[in-house]
Formats: C-alpha cells, sequence, structure tokens
C-alpha cells in the first residue's frame, strides 16, 4: 500500500473518531441512537420518583403510532427539560420502543445563610425566589444569587460575594445553603458637579439626597451608592433648578466610578444649567359658563416679572382647581398654556380652566396598613366611591390621613379605572411607632427637680382609639391621670371620651395640703372641614386641708372640701398644614365653663387662643402665638383652685403660678394675656438627624384675685422671657429642652430656667 493510500485511511478514521465525538453528548438532556424511519409502539419511562410517568408523557410531542422523527423527538426533550424538573434527559430506541430516562431534581429541605450580619436570615429570605418543598434547579439558585447581591448593593455592599451550595439528603433532597462574604460598606467618598456656574457645588450637595460619607452619619444610609437614589437626585436637580428659573435645564449624565483603592464611589453630575428665566404676562381663562376669571384670580401665586418657579406654576394650578371647585363646579381641568420667549427670557403663563373629564371614584385601595384597620383611613376621606373625582378632596383626604400621626409617609394616587369615566384611588402608608412613653423634667428655683412620665397608646389595637395614662413624680405633690378617646363613636363622625384624675399635694415649705379626685365625660364634632365643636362635663371633689395657722387668709378662707361641676364647650378652626409639625396656616380656638351644675362652686370662664405660621426661607418658619383668659365668680368670690396658672410650658422662664403671690404662695390669677415670638430654624447639621433650634420670646402677664387682698403681691406689669430650644426626633424618640430667661420680672415672680422632655416609641 502506498504511503499517499496509507495517509487517506489514517485521514478517513481521525474524520469518523471526531464525528463520534462531536455527536456525542453535550448537553445532559440528549437524544441517542435515535434513526429515522419506523413507528414508536410504545413510549417507556424510567428513572421517575415523584413525577408520574404519565405526567411526563403529557409533556411530550409524540404519542405510541407517531414515525421516529428527529425533529419531533428532539422537541419533546426540549420540553420535558424545560419544566424544570429533572437534572438530565435523554431519550434513547430500542427497536420500536422509545425510552425516556430522567433524573429528577432534588427538592429543598432547608434554606440557610451563613456569614451575614448587617442584614437579617428574614431580609435575606424574603429577596430569594426558592423555597423549602421547591424543586431545586441551578439557573433558580444563581438567580436567586443575583437577588441577594442587588439588596447588598442597595444596602451600600458593593463588594459582597454570594455562593449557593448544596448539602445532599437521603430521598433525592437536599439542603441550599447561600454563603456569604458582605464586605465593607462602600460609601461616596465624593460628589462632584460639571458644567454649574450659576451655584456652587456644595449648594448642589445640599439638593440632592445622596451625601458624602463622613463620620457623623452612623445614623444613617444616605452616603452609601444606591442606583435608585442616584436617580432620584436627578430629579431632585431638575426640580431645583425649574424653580430657580432654569427651565431649558438637564442633567446629561450621573457618572459613578469606583475609586481605584475601592474605597467609595465618587459620584460626577454633569449638568447644562442654561438662561434664567423670568414670569411674562400671566392670564386667567375659562370657558365655564357663568364663572368670571376675576373670582379666582386671588389663588394666582405667580406674578409678572418675578423669577419663573415651575413649582410655584403646579401650586397655582392646584390652587385653580380647588378655588372652582369649592365654586360647584365638580370636573375641572387647568391647562397651563407655556409661551417662551428665549430673546427676552420670559416665559408667559395662561392657565386655562375649562370643564374636564366626568371622573368618578371606582374604588379606593388601602395597602401596606399591617396594623391600622383600614376603616380608620377610609373615614378620613372625603371622597367615597361613586364621588365625582375631585383632586382639592383628593388631597385633604392625604393631610388627614397625615394628621392622625399613625404613619411615617402617606402616598395617595389615581389610576384609570375599568372605564375611562372612572379612577381607581390607592392609599399606600408607611406605618411608624404610636405608643409613646415620655418623661419629663424641669427645674424650678423654688421646688427644685421635676419630673414626669406619661404612657400612651394612639393607635390602640389598629382602631385609632386613644389611651394615655400619665403621672408627675415630685418630692411634694403626686398626679395621675387615665384619659381614653374613640374618634368615631358607634362608627359615626363623632369622638366621644373620658378622663379619671387624682391629684395629691403635700408639702411641709406650702402652708396646706390638698387632694383632688374627678371624671370627665367629652364629645366633638365637625361643624365644618376645619372647624370643630367639643363639649365636656366635669365633676370633681377637692379638699384643702392641714393649713398651717400662719397661712394667709386667702388660703384659709378655703379649707374644706368643694363639689365642682361644670360643663364647657370649645369651638376650634384649624387652618394650619400639620397638626404636629405647623409651618404654615393658623389656628384659633374660643373655650367657655361654667361652674355651678350642681355642686358648691359657681363661675364663669372664658379663654380665647390663636397662632399663625408662615415659613421664611429653608425650611425656617415664625410662629405667633397669643392667649388671654377670664375667670368671674358668680355670687361668690374665685376660689384658688379654679384661678389660672401661668408658667412652665405655658409661660418659659417663669415656675407655674406667674401672677398674685402671697409670700411664696402661688394665688392663681383671674385674669391673664401672654404671648410668644418663636424663630425655628435647622441647624445645618444633616437633614436625616432632624435636629432643629430655636429662639423665643414669651411676653404677658396675669393678674387679679378676689377676696381679701391683705399681703397679696399682684399687678399687671408685663413679664418677658427669653431663650433658646432645640428639638431632636431621635431614633429613640423626641427629644425637647428649652432654656427660659426672665428679662423683665417682679420681686416677688418665681423664675424656672430649665424646661425638658424625652420620650420614646413602642
Amino acid at each position: 500500500m502506498s504511503l499517499v493510500s496509507r495517509l487517506v485511511i489514517l485521514a478517513f478514521a481521525a474524520f469518523v473518531a471526531f464525528a463520534g465525538i462531536s455527536a456525542g453528548p453535550i448537553q445532559k438532556a440528549s437524544a441517542q441512537s435515535l434513526l429515522a424511519g419506523g413507528t414508536i409502539e410504545e413510549i417507556r419511562v424510567e428513572g421517575s420518583l415523584r413525577v408520574d410517568p404519565q405526567t411526563i408523557r403529557t409533556y411530550m410531542t409524540v404519542d405510541p403510532g407517531d414515525p421516529f422523527d428527529p425533529v419531533a423527538l428532539d422537541e419533546s426533550l426540549k420540553e420535558i427539560f424545560a419544566t424544570g424538573l429533572f437534572a438530565d434527559v435523554t431519550l434513547r430506541r430500542e427497536a420500536n420502543t422509545l425510552i425516556v430516562r430522567v433524573v429528577e431534581n432534588p427538592i429543598i429541605n432547608r434554606i440557610a445563610f451563613e456569614g451575614n450580619d448587617s442584614l437579617d436570615d428574614e431580609e435575606l429570605r424574603a429577596e430569594v425566589d426558592l423555597q423549602p418543598r421547591q424543586v431545586f434547579t441551578v439557573t433558580r439558585a444563581q438567580n436567586d444569587v443575583q437577588r441577594i447581591l442587588d439588596l447588598y448593593r442597595r444596602n451600600g455592599r458593593f463588594g459582597a460575594q454570594v455562593e449557593p451550595k448544596i448539602i445532599e439528603l437521603d430521598q433525592n433532597r437536599v439542603d441550599l445553603v447561600f454563603e456569604i462574604v458582605e464586605g465593607e460598606v462602600t460609601g461616596v467618598i465624593s460628589i462632584n458637579f460639571v458644567g454649574n456656574r450659576e451655584f456652587s457645588d456644595s449648594e448642589l450637595r445640599g439638593e440632592i439626597s445622596t451625601t458624602e460619607t463622613a463620620w457623623y452619619r452612623f445614623l444613617t444610609s444616605s452616603d452609601t451608592y444606591d442606583p435608585d437614589r442616584i436617580a432620584f437626585d436627578r430629579e431632585l436637580l431638575r426640580r431645583f433648578y425649574l424653580s430657580e428659573g432654569y427651565a431649558d435645564f438637564e442633567v446629561e449624565s450621573a457618572v459613578a466610578e469606583l475609586a481605584d483603592d475601592k474605597s467609595g464611589f465618587i459620584i460626577t453630575f454633569t449638568v447644562r444649567e442654561g438662561q434664567q428665566y423670568t414670569f411674562g404676562e400671566i392670564n386667567v381663562e375659562t370657558t365655564l359658563r357663568d364663572l368670571d376669571p376675576e373670582e379666582v384670580k386671588d389663588s394666582v401665586t405667580t406674578f409678572e416679572g418675578e423669577t419663573y418657579d415651575a413649582s410655584e406654576v403646579e401650586e397655582t394650578v392646584q390652587n385653580l382647581t380647588e378655588a372652582v371647585g369649592n365654586l360647584g363646579y365638580a370636573f375641572v381641568d387647568v391647562n397651563v398654556q407655556v409661551e417662551r420667549d428665549r430673546e427676552n427670557l420670559t416665559i408667559g403663563i395662561t392657565y386655562a380652566i375649562q370643564e374636564g373629564p366626568r371622573v368618578f371614584v371606582e374604588r379606593i385601595d388601602i395597602v401596606n396598613n399591617t396594623r391600622t384597620l383600614d376603616r380608620v383611613i377610609r373615614r378620613e376621606f372625603r371622597l367615597v366611591e361613586g364621588d365625582a373625582f375631585n383632586s382639592a378632596k383628593l388631597r385633604r383626604s392625604r393631610q388627614r390621613i397625615e394628621n392622625l400621626g399613625f404613619f411615617r409617609s402617606v402616598e395617595v394616587t389615581n389610576e384609570q379605572g375599568s372605564t375611562q369615566d372612572r379612577t381607581v384611588i390607592t392609599v399606600s402608608v408607611e406605618e411608624q411607632s404610636t405608643g409613646d412613653l415620655t418623661f419629663g423634667a424641669g427645674f424650678s428655683s423654688a421646688s427644685g427637680p421635676l419630673g414626669s412620665i406619661q404612657l400612651r397608646e394612639r393607635n390602640l389595637l389598629g382602631t385609632g382609639q386613644d389611651l394615655r395614662l400619665a403621672t408627675v413624680i415630685a418630692g411634694t405633690s403626686t398626679q395621675i391621670d387615665l384619659s381614653f378617646t374613640e374618634p368615631y363613636f358607634l362608627e359615626m363622625p363623632l369622638s366621644a371620651g373620658f378622663d379619671v384624675f387624682r391629684t395629691t399635694r403635700e408639702d411641709e415649705e406650702a402652708n396646706f395640703d390638698e387632694k383632688r379626685i374627678g371624671f370627665s365625660l367629652r364629645a366633638g364634632y365637625e361643624l365644618t372641614e376645619r372647624l370643630r365643636h367639643v363639649v365636656r362635663y366635669t365633676l370633681e371633689h377637692r379638699d384643702i386641708y392641714d393649713v398651717e395657722n400662719n397661712a394667709p387668709i386667702q388660703v384659709s378662707q378655703e379649707e374644706g372640701a368643694t363639689l365642682r361641676s361644670s360643663v364647657s364647650s370649645s369651638l376650634t378652626y384649624d387652618a394650619r398644614n400639620s397638626r404636629f409639625d405647623p409651618t404654615e396656616g393658623y389656628l384659633l380656638s374660643l373655650s367657655n365653663t361654667y361652674l355651678g351644675v350642681g355642686g358648691d362652686v359657681y363661675a364663669f370662664e372664658t379663654s380665647a387662643n390663636g397662632s399663625y405660621y408662615f415659613p421664611i426661607w429653608d425650611e425656617s418658619s415664625l410662629a405667633f402665638k397669643g392667649s388671654v383668659g377670664n375667670i368671674f365668680g358668680i355670687g361668690q368670690d374665685t376660689r384658688i383652685s379654679d384661678r389660672f396658672f401661668v408658667g412652665g410650658n405655658t409661660f418659659r422662664g417663669f415656675e407655674r403660678g406667674l401672677g398674685p403671690r402671697s409670700g411664696d404662695d402661688a394665688l392663681g390669677a383671674n385674669n391673664y394675656a401672654v404671648g410668644t415670638i418663636e424663630f425655628s430654624f435647622p441647624l445645618g447639621l444633616p437633614d436625616e438627624y432632624d435636629i432643629r433650634g430655636r429662639i423665643f420670646t414669651d411676653f404677658g402677664t396675669a393678674w387679679g384675685v378676689d377676696g381679701s387682698t391683705a399681703g397679696v403681691n399682684d399687678n399687671a406689669a408685663l413679664r418677658v422671657s427669653v431663650g433658646p430650644g432645640i428639638s431632636w426626633n431621635s431614633p429613640f424618640g423626641p427629644l425637647v429642652i428649652d432654656l427660659g430667661f426672665a428679662v423683665i420680672k417682679e420681686d416677688y415672680d418665681e423664675t424656672q430656667v430649665l424646661n425638658f422632655s424625652f420620650g420614646t416609641q413602642f
């Protein structure tokens, strides 16, 4: 045989061998020895343990009687493998029998996490898709690995590593263990801006939510890199520039780069500011019948010549919608027509008021309230299913829900319902602690340290009921109060409640001891959306005893027990933007109390209170508060225990009992008038700490007593105190400290410098 012939034979043999290897099983699922031709007489399934063979047959695209078609058989193999139930699938032919051989995927017995410290097992378990008693597949395990990595990255740990491992058990079961190396928190070491001319880098850093890493940010995660937060920061920058008149502003890019030493991220925002615009001509037009645009022009907050502010345009739209709705137009649509003059850098605005689409509320959905009952939220809505949709009422509903104080955040959105004229309102809430354990303290120049403890649950069992137990702790007196309020008595818009109280005073330095015990019943209802009326009945037994021989005559005359029976009425008009932290709006109240519904005491008491808040700049606000009161006896002198005692929290810098005194004894006053001016401002610390400062001045007086005035120090001279204060909504509860210094006072007044309170929530 020639050399050439031998080479040809060797080459052919190598080709056959290579072809045989190439035709072998490359994937786990394979079809072996399936030659075309002939008819399938029988299909036999082998290797199935949990899955019924007949079930496997249903996944196949061939049946007995079908030909041995390689294409159809390959499709059957893919269908079986795609179920995710099997780790391996093979097909082979024996004569005219098709044999399906399967290896089932194991069942997960348990899922465990190892190496996780910053995130607990529950957080990780909620993130993974695989669960015990499910079929294990490598693909699903890898998907869960990615979910865990994404969770760690959202928490600022971009160096985290996760490796899934399985521990084989009997009966084709496995334990799945995710071994985790968390790595260090990857912070933001630098935030830079490119293209900004009008605002410095530090100013723009103050407008976004991401912050640079600093030692004092140990209570926050805002200095960790989060891609979602960066996307939100782009929107915050856009809003800021639009509020400053830069209508052409654009964030061209936001790039996060990991430092070379992997110590943290460097974030760079590239911006294009454009030119600053001012408002041009402002017009209000309408196509609504019988509506004069002049009637609603007071709702416009944009004015020609002022710097363009997109947020003011949005506020005007809301104001006009609400104003027109209040005039009786249920379906209103306010369109903003913009005329931009790039040459003169002005933006003219026309608010076009027209009839909006007739949309009705189809459904109100409430989500994420795990504790608070749906009805507690639903009853605060100014809209119900079937009502005409009204955006002003929707905003008011959100404010009322926020004013409950049960939620950290409230989001109210609406989307199209089952038809175009229907809308579905969704209320998404984030609940917060509503239980309060509050400790109060103060220091008086006369009495020394004072303390109090209050235990309160404002959302009892998620029903919105308010239960409070308070006590005053002092060496000379004790006081305990139990209060309960049902805000919707018998599911009607009527609040009802009661108060039970007991007070004792046994002061060796005072000239008498006192004991008070009684209860109150009260009910309240809304006359209008913001006007509320409350009525109250109080029955109280008071006993003044152990009066010293040297006690003032005003005290000696009141020795003994009296029964005080009274009924009171109060009206409150609340137009503040928040019940808990108001920065805008006002509050007015008027109360009258008649003592003499039975009992031994006859008098009439009147008091009025008012407060007005308005924002100054950048989260700073100014508040003016005032209060006046008068009490007079009916056929008898007023008693010490019924008069007004001003001081402490009501007049900082002075001890409770500002006004008439006989020696060291405060006698109370028949009249009082006090006012407060308070400036509240952020302290420049990171926003996440929520620490605010304030500077205040309290001013006013208390005067007037009945009966003998022998030895009584009493005049209506003005008293004034000034001082600083601080408030911190700490992670452990609210902390409030006030220092009040009396700058104008009478010689006989008692001062109190420190007022302090601290609370925790549960």
